[in-house]
């Protein structure tokens, strides 16, 4: 008869456990396994603050379950809520159907912990679901929604006033997602950002007790460099509607309280049978053996085991601990069906990281690299990437890279929207700066005579005008050469290609430009200025280009250069690409890489301070 294998929980721990399994019996029909979940996907975690501040779409961080086990089919995925498990027979019993077991991995996490304050419950949002996370970020879009229609200033500031309580890494990363957020949101319901303001209160001296003090500190200056109220050492003692009371008697008001204070095991499972300790998690031994139970193994956030190799303490719920419970779970099945040794378990993390926002975090690795900065969340994306690819989804992989670096909305990552794949801009770059590089060589052979070109700056006409070219051929038979300049080889270094010589666009210059440029330049003296303008006009359009700075309108500039260039029969065919080239970068391509980044926006809100004036506060009272 098969074995049964069921799995309960399919978060970071019961993924792991059943994916070992489904790699260990894939060809093993003696082997049944069964993931059971209330949803059918799993829900990252770790992310779940993105959600919450606006910064991803709820599809983001949501894993389709069906494609996690695409390749491991003798692993059921069940949708279905566990509410009962029967010991004496070996049955699961849930609100669809019961499972009968041989083996049962118990793996349903966590949840919040009010710790029994007034209040939690009724006016606090926690923060440990994806409804959880949709419910804050709906509430704050209705905050800012009812700050705008609000006449009386000290209610209005209480709408905008956003608390967060508990310090530890899913409060730090809360409050880092609303610093960045409101004030988009802000703009977008014209409401003041100065009204805004943003607290963090943490019963314990100190916040992030996981990492070091170095990291502590940097997280705390950047936070206050924010301007987030941090209050330590004094811990809320109620919650209402429209504020909090502090243990120490000081109040804030707020109608925005976010819990993150901790978390306890899934009560579902106090009626489960097995041993409880601190915090309603349940008590295993070394290979996450349930205690009591031979044949009940327990496994991330749900699992209390003091573990030897990290001074006794309770495993961490994080999700390196989730993993490594989940698979010595796993294993310890394996061992109990071959009737090979057991493995114990043995707490190895690779340290802690924690975001501050899109663009700030602190890390501290292997129990000796401090980093902070742009250096941790790169880490921190890495280590989210290497986790898709190490369950063998490259999908999600790549997925998780789209979401947050290309498909990301306001600039919040931490390549400050560079690489945003909104209106494809980033694409354009290496074509940017080949064309900037086109124009640079140019503007130095014109100017210095570089690259074999000839020099603008010497004292003879090489522009093609018919009025000029008797000035030109006297002048050039007073040179020491005698030859007349022939101006055909010297623009755009037109040669000759494949043995023929190249097309121009316009053998010769049309009547009408012919007179609008001998009204221009009526005489030697003018065009030698203009050819010498025209030589620092296109090195400069060749700088700018490269640097990314206004280049829209010196994409412009290049297009009706390039049609005078045509007009006075010193153009050729085969070069006509700079014109859609141009038209081409004139969609923002400076604002990825480039300078335009930085200057469009300030020169936008220095002309719009210049017409408007300084925003103010207005009430939309009338707006539907």
């Amino acid at each position: 008869m098969a074995k049964e294998i069921v799995i309960v929980g399919a978060g970071f721990a019961g993924v792991a456990a059943a994916r070992k399994l489904g790699k260990k019996y894939k060809k093993d029909k003696t082997v049944n396994i069964t993931l059971i979940d209330r949803h059918s996907y799993l829900t990252y975690m770790t992310e779940l603050h993105e959600i919450a501040g606006g910064r991803l779409e709820p599809d983001a961080i949501k894993y389709d379950l069906r494609r996690i086990f695409h390749r491991l089919n003798n692993v059921k995925l069940v949708t279905d809520n566990v509410s009962e498990i029967d010991h004496d027979n070996n049955v699961v019993i849930g609100e669809q159907s019961n499972y009968k077991f041989d083996y049962l991995v118990l793996a349903v996490g966590a949840e919040p912990n009010d710790f029994g304050i007034d209040g939690v419950k009724e006016n606090g949002f926690t923060l440990w679901s994806m409804e959880d996370a949709e419910r804050v970020r709906e509430h704050i879009i209705d905050m800012v929604y009812k700050a705008a229609r609000e006449h009386d200033p000290v209610k209005r500031r209480a709408l905008l006033s956003f608390l967060v309580c508990g310090g530890g890494f899913t409060g730090v990363e809360m409050i880092g997602e609303l610093v960045e957020w409101l004030p988009i949101l802000a703009e977008e319901h014209k409401l003041n950002p100065d009204e805004i303001s943003f607290h963090l209160v943490e019963a314990a001296p100190k916040i992030l007790n996981t990492v070091t003090e170095k990291e502590q500190e940097r997280a705390m200056k950047y936070m206050r460099k924010k301007g987030i109220d941090i209050t330590l050492g004094d811990g809320i003692a109620k919650i209402a509607e429209d504020h909090i009371e502090l243990a120490s008697g000081k109040k804030i008001d707020t109608y925005t309280s976010i819990w993150t204070a901790g978390i306890k095991a899934n009560t579902d499972a106090s009626e489960w049978g097995v041993e409880q300790a601190r915090a309603g998690r349940l008590v295993a031994d070394q290979y996450m053996q349930a205690k009591g139970y031979d044949n009940v193994f327990v496994a991330g956030d749900l699992v209390y085991y003091e573990d030897p190799t990290n001074n006794n303490m309770p495993t961490p719920q994080i999700v390196q601990a989730a993993e490594l419970t989940g698979d010595v779970a796993a294993t310890s099945i394996i061992s109990e069906i071959s009737g090979t040794e057991k493995e114990e378990f043995e707490g190895k993390y690779d340290g802690n990281m924690v975001s501050i926002g899109s663009t700030y975090g602190v890390a501290y690795l292997y129990d000796k690299y401090s980093v902070q900065g742009f250096i941790a969340m790169f880490i921190k994306h890495a280590a989210n990437v290497i986790y898709f690819l190490s369950i063998g989804s490259f999908y999600y992989a790549w997925l998780y890279v789209r979401h947050e670096f290309f498909t990301i909305k306001h600039k919040r990552n931490i390549f400050r929207g560079h690489l945003s794949a909104h209106g494809n801009i980033l694409w354009s770059v290496p074509l940017r700066l080949f064309y900037g590089a086109m124009w640079l060589v140019e503007g130095l052979k014109k100017t210095f005579g570089m690259f074999g070109g000839q020099s603008w700056f010497e004292d003879e006409v090489v522009f093609p005008f018919p009025w000029l070219q008797e000035e030109v051929t006297s002048a050039a038979s007073a040179t020491e050469t005698g030859e007349v300049v022939e101006v055909a080889e010297q623009i755009f270094s037109l040669n000759y290609v494949y043995g023929e010589e190249p097309m121009l666009v316009f053998d010769e210059m049309p009547g009408w430009f012919a007179s609008i440029m001998e009204f221009m330049m009526p005489n030697q003296d003018v065009a030698l200025f203009m050819q010498k303008m025209m030589s620092l006009v296109e090195l400069g359009i060749g700088l700018a280009l490269i640097a990314g700075l206004f280049t829209f309108l010196v994409s412009g500039l290049t297009v009706v250069l390039v049609a005078m260039f045509c007009l006075s029969g010193m153009f050729v065919w085969v070069n006509m690409w700079f014109i859609p080239a141009a038209i081409a970068l004139m969609m923002g391509a400076g604002r990825a890489f480039g300078l335009d980044y930085y200057v469009m926006p300030w020169l936008g809100k220095l002309f719009d301070g210049w017409i408007w004036g300084k925003p103010k506060h207005i009430y939309t009272d009338n707006i539907g």
